[in-house]
């Protein structure tokens, strides 16, 4: 057991060098070479043999060195709004932490949440799935409430490196993205979907179908099996701790004048469908605010001390990921051969359903979550042709493949609130794995009976 991920990642290296020798039939040469680096790649990040910034480093070298993509096309992923939302994530979160805001949140959150460690996974889990339907960005809601959670734990003695402050840091990662996949404005891979198959295929999907369509299963019985997985994964007890002794009247006062940039910070997210204006632009906005020396928010050294430049790098390598696997064709060809081997059969309503879903949630993995629709929604008529189900069902599908997580390398903001907490992505993987499995097994199986009783298949 001790080297098994070091056998799991030698053996990845040995089915990339194989099929980048060999070059499938489906394949150009390119192709070939490309799929063999995005392998490796995938198992860094997977096994974690060595950082995942070292994987994005590989990745980012490979691509150039090997002439598969050009340097414009390999770092446009650090152009890529999602990036900006990290920054911001990070300068928003430092500013609650460094003025005590976080703390003073977390006193007041404390009284509703101090009866057990079980309640208090479970309120963050509530306020994380509150959020969800205020704010677009899975990113700004990390950034509001990893600060407060992490309080929370300090409150509780839930110290750096204990189970129960790991579970805290995963409840808050996964609440704040993972369920809002349920919600049509409120995940970035939601609103890829909705706009490729509005302009592709005239397909348009209403807030309250979609809602109604996914959040029972999606959100509410997913979030129960997320909750049970961390207390079981992460056990702990809560005990009390002496609050922090109050700061000065100038230190309410910049409190204060913190809590009203990100009133106004939220309410520009929560309307962002009104004036437009992108969800990372306004945390940048907010962010430069809030860095100004003068204003005592996010001084140098804090800053400093803030950004994880290495967080960066995973995520503009898990981006820069998806985006060549979509304009190499590889995403297609991936898609194509498993659609080939599917048992799709007008008729078979179950078999069909768990096919389309499974095809999402593989999808997932070669071209990351944002990818999938990109990826899938062409497909899309000759799957409800091979199925006989609608069009609509069959786009829909696609919301349980890419909310099924395996890696977490698969979704850039569970691996950005894993960090806001200072805390790794491997325990992460636990949950995601467990949780996988049961969506496959039980909320899969679950959601085709309520399809069916809401007449969508």
């Amino acid at each position: 057991m001790t080297y098994a991920k070091e056998l799991i990642f030698a053996l990845a290296v040995m089915v990339a060098a194989g099929v980048a020798l060999v070059q499938p039939a489906a394949m150009s040469a390119e192709q070939a070479l490309t799929f063999g680096v995005m392998l490796v790649t995938l198992a860094i990040w997977a096994t974690g043999v060595v950082p995942g910034y070292v994987g994005s480093a590989f990745l980012f070298t490979a691509l150039i060195l090997a002439d598969l993509a050009t340097p414009q096309e390999v770092f446009s992923s650090f152009s890529s709004s999602a990036i900006w939302l990290v920054v911001a994530g990070f300068v928003i979160g430092a500013a609650i932490t460094h003025s005590g805001l976080g703390a003073r949140m977390g006193a007041i959150a404390r009284p509703h949440l101090s009866k057990s460690y079980a309640t208090l996974i479970a309120g963050l889990m509530l306020l994380g799935m509150g959020l969800g339907f205020v704010m677009p960005s899975s990113l700004g809601r990390a950034a509001v409430l990893v600060p407060i959670g992490m309080a929370l734990a300090d409150a509780f003695g839930l110290g750096k490196g204990s189970q129960g402050r790991t579970g805290v840091a995963v409840v808050i990662a996964i609440g704040t993205n993972m369920l809002s996949f349920a919600i049509l404005p409120s995940n970035i891979p939601n609103i890829i979907l909705s706009g490729v198959a509005e302009q592709s295929l005239g397909v348009q999907f209403g807030y309250a179908n979609y809602l109604l369509l996914h959040y029972p299963v999606l959100g509410l019985l997913k979030s129960a099996a997320i909750v049970g997985l961390v207390l079981f994964f992460f056990p702990a007890q809560v005990r009390a701790v002496a609050a922090p002794k109050q700061k000065d009247a100038g230190a309410g006062r910049q409190q204060m004048a913190l809590v009203a940039i990100l009133l106004l910070t939220l309410g520009f997210w929560s309307t962002d469908q009104l004036h437009g204006i992108n969800a990372a632009w306004i945390g940048l906005t907010a962010s430069l605010v809030l860095m100004v020396p003068q204003l005592g928010f996010v001084p140098p050294p804090v800053f400093k001390s803030s950004v994880d430049f290495s967080m960066l790098l995973f995520v503009a390598g898990a981006l820069t990921l998806g985006s060549i696997v979509s304009s190499s064709g590889l995403g297609d060809i991936i898609a194509t051969e498993a659609f080939a081997m599917l048992p799709l059969q007008a008729g078979q309503d179950f078999v069909n359903f768990i096919s389309l879903s499974l095809l999402g949630i593989g999808t997932a993995i070669f071209a990351t979550v944002p990818g999938v629709p990109a990826v899938l929604t062409p497909l899309a008529p000759d799957l409800a042709t091979a199925t006989g189900f609608s069009l609509n069902a069959v786009l829909m599908t696609q919301v349980i493949g890419f909310s099924t997580v395996i890696f977490p390398y698969q979704v850039g903001p569970l691996i950005v609130a894993m960090g806001l907490a200072g805390e790794s992505t491997r325990p992460l993987l636990k949950v995601t794995v467990a949780l996988a499995a049961i969506t496959v097994l039980v909320l899969v199986p679950l959601d085709f009976l309520w399809w069916k009783l809401l007449g969508v298949i």
